[in-house]
Parts: C-alpha cells; structure tokens; sequence
C-alpha cells in the first residue's frame, strides 16, 4: 500500500526565506522515517505551492502527522505563512511505472 499526501498552499506575502527553512528542516525529518518513500515539490505559474508527499503505510502517515517538530511547524504554518492550504491522504488504489530501456 502507498500513502499519499497532497498538500497545496499558497503563501503570505514576505515569508519566503523562512519557509524555506522550515521547509528543509521538515524534509530532512521526513526522510528519516521507516516509511518514507519521497516527496516533490512545485511551484505553479499562479504561485500555488503543491507538494506531494508519499509512504509505505498508512501509519507512517500517521506518525508524521503527529511528529512534534511537524506540528510544531503546522502551527507557524496556520499563524505565519499560509494565507491558504487544503491537504488530502490518499491510499493509492493502484499504480504503474514505466522506464524507458535506454533510460537506465
């Protein structure tokens, strides 16, 4: 089974530099879980921030959802940086890959 975590935000005006911070310093956490798969992040044309985060397990998930440094960082997420966030976990029905023969 794999988790996924789709997190869509946009920023307050002039909180950048500190989220950028915060941003590694929860990524440098993240990856430190049993679980972890990866994550990406992007930035579209219109600003909207969409990072999608993804686990083995649904108590990953779980776990980093409740780890004190990412709630820590939820809550100056809510007071400081984003004027707006809408998150969704999903469990991933079912998935392909495809790798090009000459890619490897």
């Amino acid at each position: 089974m794999v988790v996924v975590t789709d997190f869509r935000s946009r920023l307050r005006t002039g909180v950048e530099i500190e989220v950028e911070r915060l941003t590694q310093e929860m990524n440098d956490a993240v990856a430190a879980m049993d679980s972890f798969i990866d994550h990406k992040s992007y930035v579209a044309s219109d600003d909207e921030r969409v990072t999608i985060v993804r686990f083995r397990d649904l108590e990953c998930q779980r776990r980093w959802s409740e780890h004190p440094s990412h709630r820590e960082a939820q809550r100056r997420g809510r007071e400081e940086f984003y004027s707006w966030y809408d998150i969704a976990v999903c469990v991933q029905r079912s998935g392909h890959e495809f790798v090009h023969p000459e890619s490897s």
